[in-house]
């Protein structure tokens, strides 16, 4: 009498009882979804209906409207900066003549180029060390006089920018640094402490205490602490605040134009400008238009490279407590 075995199932979960844990991972959650699956729990997938098409669609059209909005300029530049356009250097056909006029103005684009880029990092890593010193001492330290400090440097918001540029340039010609790089340089970190001190102390602020007391109790010091424990918490906040320093040392004109001299020294907005109206007081459009593009073109390249961090800078501390 032979008897027949009982075939074995291929899968390995099909002969376990199931259990608490098993049920709970194919059980479906609250919001109607299941637990298992590529989706992260819990999320609500967006409606695909007509009607949540029809509420979506408002949001798309009014946004869709302000980019074009704000980017029409700036495309009709760039379009205008190489189309054939009569009274400028490309009048035959598209091309780059503009920007050959461009990079042949007196000592050449790369000079001025050279100088704008020097200026702004040189602002930027100035008023980041400042700042990030500066809000540092002003989030964790207590000291006499820090809340009429703090509302000193707030202060310089108030003045005109226009206005200090003659005193400043008395002063700078005072030490030597008159029609020099270096002196605007410091010029414009001078005016970008106020908000890059503010930003810097709110988000030194919004990281925990805990973590500096956890640390001094390992034996860190306040040195330590700062560079290796607040600094990587802080960075969304030192990229913003190094963005908008870049971003106002490369577009400055005011200060390169009281402060600067030399033809060899201007930075690349005053350098345009002066191209601008260099022939008899006629105004060369083509070429304007392209120094407008060579000058965005840094600035949006580092934005969408840095946009992430910028938002998340600007969201230090607004969750604080």
């Amino acid at each position: 009498m032979s008897t027949t075995m009982p075939r074995r199932s291929r899968d390995p979960l099909a002969a376990v009882p199931p259990t608490d844990s098993t049920i709970a991972l194919t059980a479906p959650n609250h919001r109607g979804g299941s637990r298992s699956g590529a989706g992260a729990p819990g999320r609500r997938r967006p409606p695909t209906t007509f009607a949540g098409i029809a509420m979506r669609t408002p949001y798309w059209v009014v946004t869709a409207a302000l980019a074009l909005l704000f980017l029409y300029p700036l495309i009709w530049t760039a379009i205008s900066s190489v189309s054939p356009l009569a009274g400028t250097n490309q009048t035959d056909g598209w091309g780059f003549g503009n920007y050959v006029t461009l990079a042949n103005y007196q000592a050449g684009i790369w000079v001025y180029l050279l100088n704008s880029t020097f200026v702004s990092l040189l602002t930027v890593l100035l008023t980041l060390t400042v700042s990030l010193l500066g809000g540092y001492a002003f989030a964790r330290f207590s000291f006499p006089g820090k809340d009429l400090l703090f509302l000193s440097t707030l202060a310089i918001l108030m003045v005109p920018y226009a206005t200090l540029l003659i005193p400043l340039y008395v002063l700078l010609n005072t030490v030597g640094l008159s029609n020099s790089l270096v002196g605007v340089a410091l010029v414009l970190t001078m005016f970008q402490l106020p908000f890059s001190m503010f930003m810097m102390r709110i988000s030194f602020e919004s990281v925990p205490r805990e973590l500096d007391e956890a640390a001094m109790v390992d034996g860190c010091s306040a040195w330590t602490v700062l560079w290796r424990v607040l600094v990587p918490a802080v960075k969304p906040g030192l990229i913003t605040v190094g963005l908008f320093a870049f971003l106002a040392a490369w577009n400055d004109f005011m200060a390169p134009l009281i402060l600067i001299n030399d033809s060899n020294r201007m930075t690349l907005p005053l350098a345009i400008s002066n191209l601008r109206g260099q022939v008899q007081g006629v105004v060369d459009y083509g070429a304007t238009e392209a120094g407008v593009v060579v000058l965005a073109l840094p600035c949006i390249l580092l934005f969408l490279i840095l946009q992430r961090h910028y938002v998340r800078g600007f969201m230090s501390g607004a969750f604080k407590g």
